[in-house]
């Protein structure tokens, strides 16, 4: 990876009028580095189907909410997006999100929370998109969607659109500790 010194985009405000620019600046980074890999969330496909234009060329990883996230047999991505991602040659990741699952069960029901919930509350201190940054890093690496120990860029969002992005090295979620952020490229201030 490069030593050069590169500057952070910092929005003024989160949100998606960050998004077109922050799908430019991890187009740009990926390209000078070499990465080939781009992760991006998406909740129902409005931002991939941006990011298919937008990062043409490099291996596409879109990463959405787990079924039943917004409500019993629900899915918010649905069939006919998905269907256009993966026609265009995108792979499309649905699974437990990494830092929820059983804890979120546990807090809903007795109302505490547990480990994973602690470690998501505390990236969230760098802004929502850096939580889920992590997370759908965790989520492709245990996948086998991205090789542990390798540069890639993640995209991810507040809310809705993309506003935050990363260089970061995959760890599976039984080796948290082992992930890397490499590099901040763009985050809501």
């Amino acid at each position: 990876m490069s030593e050069q010194i590169v500057p952070s985009v910092v929005f003024d405000a989160p949100g998606p009028a960050n998004t077109d620019r922050t799908l430019q600046v991890a187009r740009e980074r990926a390209a000078a580095l070499g990465v080939r890999t781009i992760l991006v969330a998406t909740t129902e496909g409005d931002v991939a189907l941006r990011a298919l234009e937008a990062l043409s060329g490099f291996d596409l990883i879109f990463v959405t909410h787990a079924a039943g996230f917004s409500g019993a047999n629900t899915q918010q991505l649905d069939a006919a997006r998905r269907k256009a991602l993966e026609d265009a040659g995108a792979r499309v990741l649905t699974c437990m999100h990494a830092l929820g699952g059983v804890g979120r069960a546990v807090r809903k029901k007795f109302a505490t929370y547990e480990l994973a919930e602690i470690v998501a509350h505390t990236l969230r201190l760098f802004g929502q998109g850096m939580k889920v940054c992590v997370e759908i890093a965790l989520m492709a690496a245990d996948a086998g969607l991205v090789t542990v120990g390798e540069p890639c860029v993640a995209v991810a969002g507040t809310g809705k659109g993309a506003d935050t992005a990363v260089l970061l090295v995959p760890a599976n979620v039984s080796d948290f500790f082992d992930l890397r952020i490499a590099e901040v490229l763009a985050k809501p201030r």
